[in-house]
């Protein structure tokens, strides 16, 4: 399980966006937003039928290349009492057999009801799978 106070595990399940950072082997680093859930302490991630102009994404490639990965999830708003964040550090892989990725697909669509009109668990492409190696939690209250 996620070496992290009750509030932040509570926030990476229910969050809604998150911000993705990979980096290739040189170090040249890219920060996405997507969509995630949050399964026995791991984080999982699906290439969605959105329109993009590949699915061979750019992350991927950079997860390919270099597992090390960082996820931010945050909460932000003028009222600064209420500003907080969860950095979760981890490695990265693409899940390749079904039954790895059936309850992930299983928990995205369950999160997501966008994902039911689009069918993710047949149209879903790689999944990625991250393996928390360090959280990172703040908030201004406590």
């Amino acid at each position: 399980m996620l070496n992290a106070p009750a509030w932040a595990v509570e926030m990476l399940r229910t969050a809604r966006v998150g911000r993705l950072a990979t980096a290739n082997a040189a170090g040249q680093p890219l920060v996405v937003p997507i969509c995630f859930a949050l399964i026995e302490g791991r984080i999982y991630s699906a290439v969605d039928a959105k329109p993009k102009h590949t699915r061979e994404l750019r992350r991927l490639r950079n997860v390919a290349e270099n597992p090390h990965v960082s996820l931010v999830v945050d909460v932000w708003d003028e009222d600064w009492t209420k500003l907080a964040w969860v950095i979760v550090e981890g490695t990265a892989g693409l899940l390749t057999t079904d039954i790895e990725r059936a309850p992930a697909l299983a928990a995205l669509v369950a999160k997501y009801p966008q994902y039911v009109a689009m069918d993710l668990a047949t149209t879903a492409g790689p999944v990625l799978a991250v393996t928390p190696t360090r959280v990172m939690a703040w908030r201004m209250t406590e």
